[in-house]
């Protein structure tokens, strides 16, 4: 959805766009790759209003590579 702003299981193109967040405690949308808060990784959400259906992507090159640092 994010590359073809369509949704690939309804088509439509109602598609909203929910950037991922850090907050206190680890709270929002986020995968923690360090000790502290701002070493999370911010995951964005893609949604279409009309069936529901959502995606997950991280946007930044270099925060996938601290992933595949962290996780492999």
């Amino acid at each position: 959805m994010k590359n073809t702003t369509e949704c690939p299981k309804c088509s439509s193109v109602a598609i909203v766009n929910i950037e991922g967040e850090r907050f206190a405690g680890g709270a929002g949308n986020n995968i923690p790759v360090g000790s502290f808060l701002y070493n999370a990784v911010k995951v964005d959400r893609y949604l279409c209003t009309d069936c529901g259906y959502s995606e997950e992507w991280i946007d930044k090159k270099e925060d996938i590579e601290k992933l595949k640092k962290k996780f492999s």
